[in-house]
């Protein structure tokens, strides 16, 4: 019972930090990362993560460039996720690739539909 009430006691912040692999960090809302269910279970102090008692999610596979888009959409989402007729999110063509193959690895980060260009 200790280790759970431990674990659970974990300092939660407001603010996580997002971290790409060459070392770009993105000081992003809790509530928006969380719109990731990769990075809601890795934030998760019940999971007993590393990275919910740091506030910080490393991604390794995951480029600046990349990651940066993904922060965007993170609070993107997070503003328009009960509203109708939502305006396209522009997604740069050299992209697109990257931003799937992101989207898959942080499972449950559904993109919109977007516009290339």
């Amino acid at each position: 019972m200790a280790e759970i009430e431990e674990r659970s006691s974990a300092p939660q912040t407001d603010y996580v930090t997002l971290v790409s692999r060459d070392g770009f960090e993105f000081n992003i809302l809790r509530s928006a990362a969380c719109v990731s269910g990769a990075v809601k279970r890795m934030l998760d102090p019940t999971n007993n993560f590393q990275e919910a008692k740091s506030n910080r999610c490393v991604f390794e596979n995951i480029n600046g460039n990349v990651l940066e888009k993904v922060c965007e959409y993170l609070y993107y989402n997070q503003k328009h996720q009960d509203a109708k007729d939502v305006v396209d999110m522009d997604i740069p063509p050299e992209l697109c690739l990257e931003l799937l193959m992101a989207a898959d690895y942080l499972n449950g980060l559904c993109c919109p539909a977007t516009r290339v260009g």
